[in-house]
């Protein structure tokens, strides 16, 4: 089992960063992928970015991409989602998750089992 918790999340202007950190607990945390998600009020939950167990391979949505990048730290049990050149359309709680699916997608949801309780980004114009 897997616990995760999100932190660093906060409020920022346009144009602005923030790093989330993804702390997890677990020993067998180096073999899952990791995902970021998000949801604004109103919306569904959407896929941000994942990064795979071995760490060489990212995925990120359109909407992030460039601006966005997901790492890990296996020996810290850590993974981060740096978010630079914000908008507010950013603006959402996200989520961390954990998966080892290797059938499902990593932008899918469902490919998921464990989720963090969420971290609150808002960005002002």
């Amino acid at each position: 089992q897997v616990q995760l918790v999100e932190s660093g999340g906060g409020l920022v202007q346009a144009g602005g960063s923030l790093r989330l950190p993804c702390a997890a607990s677990g020993r067998t945390f180096s073999s899952y992928n990791i995902g970021w998600f998000r949801q604004a009020p109103g919306k569904e939950r959407e896929f941000v970015a994942a990064i795979f167990w071995g760490g060489g391979a990212t995925s990120y949505a359109d909407s992030v991409k460039g601006r966005f990048t997901i790492s890990r730290d296996n020996a810290k049990n850590t993974v981060y989602l740096q978010m630079n050149s914000l908008t507010p359309e950013d603006t959402a709680v996200y989520f961390c998750a954990a998966s080892r699916s290797y059938s499902i997608p990593v932008i899918t949801i469902t490919a998921y089992d464990y989720w963090g309780q969420g971290a609150q980004v808002t960005v002002s114009s």
